[in-house]
């Protein structure tokens, strides 16, 4: 099966399962899981940050790192399409009582500074305490320039505020860029980094930011419920991840590039973006659900609910690519 859906479908390879069975483990509650312990510092070391905090999650890191940031009835400003805003359940809400203040996304990504001057709230009760600017880097695979997250990061300290990175696939943006994860963290106060996508942990994603932050985001984190015993077998998959996976991400914007020239070849087909390890298209109409249906008979995996959408990741190879372009191809030929 070519499963196409996310970069979240890897699975381990078999020397990160051995990684993972031969950690030394602990208890992290007590803070004495020496696997957990290490991996933080040798990350937070990375990053440029001073401490770092294993979750079970991306989307739990980055609420944490919301309420970590916020107090109830405080508001922070995110993109329309970020997924802390749109795809994460409405947790910063929901259980922070944080309020969103969402602004459409430039197609580039970005949020477009003047929109989010204007969005910061004077101090006055009748309005929500504006405190945290929260980007996202890759959005929709697409790379945030680095002048930009200059100046955005810098009109946030200019109105008092702190920021935030939801930086998923921000190991794809650093391979992208040929940048250090400590320059990529840099511009922000705390980060939240993902392993099980496109680096392929099965579980695993960390918050860095300063001493202080990772001391409360810890106290959230038991709140939440992601206080772990044993995770040192977590936390030896994603610093085997850290170790050895980054670099074949170019291999997936490569073959990402590929697939994005040969689909925009197909009638019927047009590639609206290929960036990174994403390729987005749009098909004309009519088409979506059955070119899906063709897709899973000739073993090929699409989410309906992205079903224009091809990510392509570490378990996918260059035969896999050649292959998908030629059912797809195979598909718009009998539609003539």
């Amino acid at each position: 099966m070519i499963d196409l859906r996310s970069d979240t479908v890897t699975r381990p390879s078999p020397a990160m399962r051995e990684a993972m069975l031969a950690a030394a483990l602990g208890d992290d509650v007590w803070g004495d899981d020496p696997t957990v312990n290490a991996f933080q510092q040798d990350l937070a070391e990375r990053a440029g940050k001073e401490a770092a905090l294993l979750f079970p999650s991306g989307t739990q890191s980055n609420l944490v790192g919301l309420m970590a940031h916020c107090e109830r009835g405080d508001e922070y400003i995110v993109g329309q399409s970020a997924h802390t805003y749109r795809y994460e359940g409405g947790g910063a809400a929901v259980l922070g009582s944080i309020q969103p203040q969402p602004i459409e996304n430039a197609s580039d990504g970005t949020l477009p500074l003047e929109k989010i001057d204007a969005a910061v709230k004077a101090d006055d009760p009748h309005f929500a305490r504006t405190r945290l600017l929260a980007l996202e880097n890759t959005i929709a695979g697409k790379v945030l320039p680095a002048d930009y997250l200059q100046e955005a990061t810098a009109l946030a300290r200019q109105h008092g505020l702190a920021t935030h990175l939801d930086g998923a696939r921000l190991f794809n943006a650093m391979v992208a860029t040929d940048s250090s994860l400590e320059a990529m963290c840099r511009p922000f106060d705390s980060v939240s980094l993902c392993f099980s996508k496109g680096l392929g942990a099965p579980i695993g994603s960390a918050l860095v930011g300063s001493h202080a932050f990772i001391k409360k985001a810890r106290r959230w984190r038991k709140v939440v419920g992601g206080g772990m015993r044993q995770s040192g077998l977590i936390a030896a998959a994603c610093q085997y991840a850290l170790d050895h996976h980054v670099e074949g991400l170019k291999d997936d914007h490569r073959r990402a590039a590929r697939l994005g020239e040969g689909l925009a070849a197909m009638p019927g087909l047009t590639v609206t973006s290929q960036a990174t390890n994403m390729v987005f298209t749009q098909v004309e109409k009519g088409h979506i659900a059955s070119l899906a249906a063709w897709l899973k008979e000739h073993d090929i995996l699409l989410d309906l609910v992205y079903a224009t959408r091809f990510v392509v990741h570490r378990d996918i190879n260059d035969s896999d690519i050649e292959r998908v372009i030629e059912v797809i191809k195979a598909y718009f030929d009998r539609q003539a």
